[in-house]
């Protein structure tokens, strides 16, 4: 129950790209933004994720994101090398498993592990054939489902669509892209499990790779090409086409502020997270809200030092 979007930077006021998301959890859930700083680690160091231990890297980068208290994963972020990322949970007609790494995790790995958009996609889809996703979502009552990606960087951006181990990744090569709780690529895919089609035809879902569709033949319901602009995904995608040209930060805190359609989310399901980051040549900027209801509070500005705290920064209304 979120939404990610992206504005590269031919469609931006400033020439910047734009990254924005809401983090809609429980209502009962605490979301923290921290930063974590770079990190060197012996050879063999082990990592605890939320539910599995894997190696750990030799070094990690610096990292800020947004994280809900109970798991080691992370909703949204970005790192010190110009790389955001957000998750959307999708529901598949893959099986959901009880173990495995967490889509939440999934994006902290790749903030910590990936220079760029493209590396952090791979280091994703790696860890995800190597170990898979699965494990409860919720922190106080079961919630099991697969994961979307939107992926960016100071000069592109990726949206990756998984359904258990098989995805498939779209390239944004220019304008708006935005990303909800349903799978979106159809079959425009640049890079893709190199089994999937097998898998598709094999199991009756398609004659081949020319009629492959990947939202169509894995979602559990149906997908349209033109979602309502009374759904969130249709709404967030009328106000990216609606400020081409012109989009800028204020235009992506009006549009995570939005009611209609609960874009902003109140309930038993809230917004408890919001990140806006700013990704240019000339210095990136992140902002961030911890609490529930971006309409109700201040961006904040956070840094890579680890000892910022939100209410020590300014924020922006």
């Amino acid at each position: 129950m979120c939404d990610s979007m992206v504005a590269l930077p031919d469609v931006t006021q400033a020439g910047d790209l734009i990254f924005g998301k809401n983090s809609d959890r429980p209502a009962k859930e605490i979301q923290d933004a921290i930063s974590i700083p770079a990190r060197t680690y012996a050879n063999n160091a082990a990592l605890e994720c939320t539910y599995i231990t894997i190696p750990q890297v030799k070094h990690t980068l610096a990292v800020i994101i947004s994280q809900p208290q109970w798991m080691w994963g992370a909703e949204m972020g970005a790192n010190e090398c110009g790389v955001v990322i957000g998750n959307e949970a999708v529901w598949t007609r893959e099986p959901t498993h009880d173990t495995g790494l967490l889509g939440m995790d999934l994006v902290r790995l790749g903030l910590e592990r990936g220079t760029s958009a493209i590396a952090a996609l791979q280091v994703i889809v790696e860890l995800l054939s190597q170990y898979g996703q699965g494990g409860n979502c919720a922190e106080h009552f079961q919630m099991n489902y697969h994961n979307s990606f939107l992926i960016a960087d100071r000069n592109e951006a990726w949206v990756l669509e998984t359904a258990e181990r098989y995805w498939v990744a779209e390239r944004v090569i220019s304008g708006v892209r935005s990303i909800s709780n349903n799978l979106s690529i159809r079959n425009a895919d640049t890079i893709r499990h190199p089994e999937v089609v097998e898998y598709a035809v094999n199991r009756g879902l398609c004659n081949s790779e020319a009629d492959f569709d990947f939202a169509n033949i894995f979602s559990s319901s149906f997908v349209s090409d033109v979602p309502s602009p009374n759904s969130r995904e249709g709404r967030v995608r009328q106000l990216c086409q609606l400020n081409r040209g012109e989009f800028s930060v204020e235009t992506a805190k009006s549009i995570l502020r939005d009611h209609q359609s609960n874009v902003c989310m109140h309930g038993e399901f809230v917004s408890a997270g919001s990140q806006i980051s700013s990704l240019s040549p000339a210095g990136d900027k992140h902002w961030f809200i911890e609490r529930p209801h971006p309409c109700q509070h201040d961006y904040q500005q956070v840094s890579f030092s680890p000892n910022t705290k939100l209410d020590s920064v300014a924020g922006i209304k």
